[in-house]
């Protein structure tokens, strides 16, 4: 199997079309078909459907398709990571970012490192944990944001010195509003949109003093962007963090912090004994020496 083979199965689900993906990648539309029978008769499975509509994938090729883009992705790195070692520090930089306050640090770092290295540029996705995890795993990413808990037998890390602080997010005529801190008992009563991380929501029912069959959850929720919609339109409160609240502004909505406060630190980390570009490497390096700073 060739990446070429990989790239053109690529670029004809991404189209849709046999023929329209031929045009883009500059072959005929009998070469490319063929490819793609070779491929699947290697693979042993059908991994496309052509209609009177164009092609589809089955289960088979949407799963390819996920694996073959992060092998294309990890090879494009690749090629360019050893680009950058023949000329000046410069390149590409992947961060996975959780949303916490750390990312605050982040920004700070991500504007001084630019100021020494001008050629140097930065992906940054804005995930959750378990994605950036994968990503950091899988070699698509360089360096992770996470909130903790984080198990970091895989990798280095840096704890930030800012504090995340757990709260309720809840809508300007909810019954709560006037409150300037929640117990378990003031919350229970009520419609909780809660975090999907599994240890997460393990510590919320844990505060709560509840099983999960007691209370009524209708949503649960990865990134907050989605759920502070839910909360506006009154599906119900979400437990979010204020660094997380912080990205976005509602004028109709308010965070009111649990009681007892409860406070989440976040980690910069990377993976362990990672061989990294150039441009990655001496980024970990400038994160060393906020570690020598905070400590």
């Amino acid at each position: 199997m060739e990446l070429r083979t990989l790239r053109y199965f690529l670029a004809a689900a991404q189209e849709g079309n046999i023929t329209k993906a031929a045009d883009i990648l500059h072959v005929t539309q009998p070469t490319l078909s063929r490819q793609i029978m070779d491929l699947e008769k290697e693979l042993g499975a059908t991994l496309t459907l052509r209609g009177k509509n164009g092609l589809t994938l089955t289960d088979d090729g949407i799963f390819f398709r996920q694996r073959a883009e992060e092998i294309v992705q990890l090879a494009d790195r690749l090629e360019k990571d050893f680009t950058e070692r023949k000329n000046d520090i410069g390149g590409m930089v992947v961060i996975g970012a959780s949303e916490a306050v750390g990312g605050l640090t982040l920004a700070r770092l991500i504007k001084e490192f630019s100021a020494k290295y001008p050629a140097v540029q930065f992906t940054l996705y804005n995930e959750t944990v378990d994605n950036i995890k994968d990503r950091l795993d899988k070699g698509l990413a360089d360096v992770g944001l996470l909130l903790e808990p984080i198990d970091v037998t895989k990798y280095d890390y840096v704890r930030l010195s800012q504090q995340d602080t757990w709260g309720l997010l809840v809508r300007d005529d909810h019954p709560l509003m006037e409150k300037e801190s929640l117990t378990a008992d003031d919350v229970a009563p009520y419609p909780l949109i809660l975090p999907l991380r599994e240890n997460i929501r393990a510590e919320i029912f844990h505060w709560l003093g509840r099983e999960e069959k007691e209370l009524t959850i209708p949503l649960f929720y990865t990134l907050l962007s989605n759920a502070a919609l839910m909360v506006a339109e009154g599906v119900g409160c979400a437990f979010c963090m204020d660094g997380a609240l912080a990205l976005r502004s509602d004028p109709h909505l308010r965070f009111i912090p649990l009681k007892p406060r409860r406070r989440t630190h976040s980690a910069l980390v990377w993976k362990r004994n990672n061989l990294f570009s150039p441009a990655a490497s001496l980024f970990v390096q400038e994160i060393n020496l906020l570690r020598a700073k905070i400590e």
